[in-house]
């Protein structure tokens, strides 16, 4: 479970499960490697995506994580906020 600042300065968490604040997230081929190993797929054997994705509910920011450290941070344009009120 862990913390962190958004740039907005809402405090996002993941000590709720579920939460709205990770997503999974697959590439395609990731996710279709999983699904085509064989006929029956058990949830406890599919893995863990490779980064870690938050998503802020007040800024809709999204943070890419590889571990503990922040690789990608995006942010949606100026008319896309706009589109949302």
């Amino acid at each position: 479970m862990a913390r962190f600042q958004c740039k907005c300065g809402v405090t996002l968490t993941n000590s709720k499960a579920p939460n709205d604040v990770e997503l999974t997230v697959y590439t395609d081929k990731e996710w279709d490697d999983i699904i085509n190993q064989g006929d029956f797929i058990d949830p406890i054997s599919i893995p863990f995506p490779r980064f870690d994705v938050w998503r802020c509910n007040r800024c809709e920011r999204i943070y890419v994580f590889d571990g503990n450290i922040v690789v990608r941070t995006y942010i949606l344009e100026q008319s896309d906020l706009d589109n949302l009120r």
